[in-house]
């Protein structure tokens, strides 16, 4: 038995070693990133905080950006979750008003930092592909129950992750570019640009209206 497994796994979890070593340094990015910001991260001092070795980390994140990111992918699953209101209107502002508050934080200020200046590597770039899909997914769903109340008709579903795009773009666009609030007349107009999408016909001779 080697040094990490004595200090990172002294029983057995369910998931292996291999995901409680990914748990316990990913939770250690997060405090990192609480207390000091993305920038001050580095990896001996997460090894040191999730009780591993260095040469773990590097093994198998290879850098301190995709250690970063892989870390805030994670976490934004656990901490924007699907809205549920009872209109899709309510749904759109909530997620929208969520998606804000969030890039506001520590951990959504990381993950804007971590997105922009991350160099993809296959892992990389397969955890930010899966993050994207089971975002879509998940938001999806409001578009399905939207659809089954009447609101817009069936044919949305195939615009809905056009429609998501249309409401959370701006957003990050705000946070990431242009620096500007994203206040409650805001968050109306892109909620409204989303919901007009959704609700445009498609005509006999293929255009949409």
């Amino acid at each position: 038995m080697d040094d990490d497994t004595e200090r990172v796994a002294p029983r057995r979890r369910p998931g292996g070693r291999a995901a409680h070593v990914r748990a316990a340094v990913h939770q250690a990015v997060l405090d990192a990133v609480i207390e000091g910001g993305v920038d001050k991260i580095g990896i001996p001092d997460i090894a040191r905080r999730a009780g591993v070795q260095d040469s773990t980390v590097y093994r198998r994140w290879g850098t301190r950006e995709n250690l970063v990111l892989d870390a805030m992918l994670a976490a934004s699953e656990d901490t924007l979750p699907r809205p549920d209101t009872g209109s899709l209107r309510g749904d759109l502002t909530a997620l929208a008003s969520t998606l804000s508050s969030y890039l506001i934080s520590p951990l959504g200020r990381g993950l804007v930092r971590a997105l922009a200046f991350v160099t993809d590597s296959p892992e990389i770039k397969e955890a930010r592909n899966t993050f994207w899909h089971k975002r879509f997914e998940a938001n999806q769903v409001m578009i399905r129950q939207a659809i089954a109340r009447g609101e817009i008709s069936a044919d949305a579903e195939a615009h809905a992750r056009t429609a998501i795009e249309l409401l959370i773009a701006p957003i990050h666009f705000r946070h990431l570019l242009t620096r500007l609030p994203c206040d409650a007349e805001f968050i109306d107009t892109v909620v409204a640009a989303a919901i007009g999408s959704l609700r445009s016909t498609t005509t006999t001779d293929g255009e949409r209206s």
